[in-house]
């Protein structure tokens, strides 16, 4: 496995809707091709971004198969499976045709809130039934419990196939304890746009973004500036970004970057319940912080 392969700058594929709620693949098509035109490394299908909760298991197969058709080979993908009910991860892990996919995201189960031996057991039975990379994904402030460094390090030291973190639990001293406690090679991505320099200065290897669903060029030359050591503009151009992000995330993940997209006219402002589309407000500001923005380069 070339763990290089997520290094960079990858991005949560939204799932856009039509009119009527149903998935809109031409939409899907016109992103997908946007986002590999901005250079994007690598492409995210089915996480927090793209809705996933709210689509049935036909719509999960179908994005699956639609994106990889679409991308065909041009850059690498990775696929969101994860749950609460370890029995039904390890099912799907074993009986869905993930052909064309070169790693799994996996979340922390949410809800039911275990403890870090509750965590190993669940990943280390993930990391069994997979026949691809795993990638962890704590994210406690929707899953509601937190992987501790300690939980990380072990899965990493016991299961070959478990390379990476995507890290979103915006606490900078337990990303650094992740890095003094895995291997070099053991990858720690961002899980937040405005603290990818951050993550980065501290043994990151990039981000998985949702600004780049809209402004993936911009996002890029965030991580390349990082990546190659020059912090201070790879700082500079992302604080440019900073109101945008900040208006991302106002109304919630994906509400904020769906309307960004329509205000870009790339795709409708249209999310499912029991999400509800950006308010007023918010679209307002997103449109005065894209055009401040765009004026200023």
């Amino acid at each position: 496995m070339n763990r290089a392969f997520f290094h960079g700058l990858g991005v949560a594929l939204v799932t856009p809707f039509t009119e009527n709620g149903a998935i809109d693949f031409a939409a899907i098509a016109r992103i997908t091709d946007n986002l590999i035109k901005g250079g994007v490394d690598y492409i995210l299908v089915l996480g927090t971004t793209g809705e996933t909760p709210t689509l049935s298991t036909d719509e999960r197969k179908a994005i699956i198969r639609f994106v990889r058709d679409r991308v065909a080979g041009r850059v690498k993908l990775m696929v969101g499976i994860g749950g609460n009910c370890t029995r039904d991860v390890v099912a799907t892990l074993r009986e869905w045709d993930l052909s064309g996919y070169d790693a799994v995201l996996s979340v922390n189960p949410y809800y039911n809130k275990p403890n870090q031996e509750g965590l190993y057991r669940h990943f280390k039975a993930v990391a069994e039934a997979s026949s691809l990379p795993i990638v962890l994904y704590n994210i406690p402030g929707r899953t509601g419990v937190n992987m501790a460094p300690e939980t990380v390090a072990r899965l990493a030291n016991d299961c070959a196939n478990i390379i990476g973190i995507k890290e979103a639990s915006g606490d900078l001293e337990q990303m650094e304890r992740i890095r003094e406690l895995t291997a070099d090679d053991f990858m720690l991505i961002s899980g937040d746009d405005g603290l990818t320099v951050e993550v980065i200065k501290r043994g990151g290897v990039g981000v998985i973004s949702v600004l780049a669903n809209a402004i993936p060029e911009a996002t890029k030359q965030v991580v390349t500036c990082a990546l190659r050591g020059d912090i201070a503009e790879a700082d500079k151009r992302l604080c440019r970004l900073n109101d945008i992000i900040a208006g991302l995330f106002d109304e919630g993940n994906p509400v904020g970057i769906k309307c960004a997209l329509d205000v870009l006219n790339i795709c409708r402002n249209t999310v499912r319940l029991p999400l509800a589309e950006a308010s007023a407000a918010l679209r307002e500001r997103l449109e005065n912080a894209i055009r401040k923005y765009e004026t200023a380069q």
